[in-house]
């Protein structure tokens, strides 16, 4: 039997993949229309079993699974002293590297109390720990937010190092985005995002992607806590026996 060499696997794609970049001007078509403005970027939601991506306009299509590229990732935290109860409202303390908070109270937050499991509803966190990842899916030229919960983030970083081990960056390849069911220790069920390699992105292709990587990292401290309004407040439970966090991702954990 022929061994499958993965090199070849990888430089499979689809027809367009990312090359209709090549008529979009990253740097001036997007810096000159949101210059100023505060950015507020469509909104990729886990809903139960399923992902709610956004389309054209204002319609939104529901998925299993969709592919993209990961642009940039990074830690977010945030901690409302009273019940988050929707809108605009920045949090009591925030940070967007997960190193330091900013507001009160402010400071280290790994050392931080709220930032420790039992401060929170249910033997969760009081402050919330989610990771905001920038995706870029075929055929669209700005990117989308998916805000990923803490139960999550354990799979993410799996993923992220497997891919880093082989010398891949994500912004360099093609990532699958799906479900998976998980049943905890008790018997609850709740969906966890899972992740995969799709391909890698050919040297033409990531000459496109590039530049606008380093453009999203420069966007995204401006982009304000709102855009995980819907994420902030979602119940989390500690299971006990074995420290997971189980969360809904989307509200009902009979999926």
């Amino acid at each position: 039997m022929t061994k499958k060499n993965e090199n070849t696997a990888l430089a499979v794609q689809s027809d367009n993949g990312y090359l209709a970049l090549a008529n979009f001007d990253f740097d001036t078509d997007i810096s000159e229309v949101l210059d100023g403005l505060n950015i507020s970027f469509g909104k990729i939601k886990i809903q139960t079993g399923a992902y709610e991506v956004p389309n054209e306009g204002d319609d939104t299509e529901t998925v299993k699974e969709f592919s993209g590229v990961i642009l940039f990732h990074h830690t977010l935290n945030a901690y409302y002293a009273t019940k988050y109860t929707g809108g605009s409202n920045p949090p009591d303390c925030g940070s967007f590297d997960g190193v330091t908070g900013e507001g009160n109270p402010g400071g280290n937050c790994k050392t931080c109390r709220y930032n420790q499991f039992g401060t929170g509803e249910n033997g969760a966190k009081a402050c919330k720990n989610r990771r905001r990842v920038y995706i870029l899916r075929e055929g669209e030229v700005f990117p989308l937010l998916l805000s990923l919960p803490t139960g999550s983030l354990k799979m993410f970083t799996k993923y992220i190092k497997a891919q880093l081990s082989k010398g891949r960056k994500s912004s360099a390849i093609v990532t699958r985005f799906s479900l998976k069911k998980v049943t905890n220790s008790t018997g609850i069920a709740f969906s966890q995002a899972n992740f995969a390699l799709d391909r890698a992105l050919t040297p033409e292709e990531y000459a496109l992607i590039a530049p606008m990587t380093e453009q999203i990292k420069s966007y995204a401290v401006r982009v304000g806590f709102d855009n995980d309004s819907a994420a902030i407040d979602e119940e989390a439970t500690i299971d006990l026996e074995t420290g997971e966090v189980i969360e809904p991702l989307g509200g009902n954990r009979n999926v």
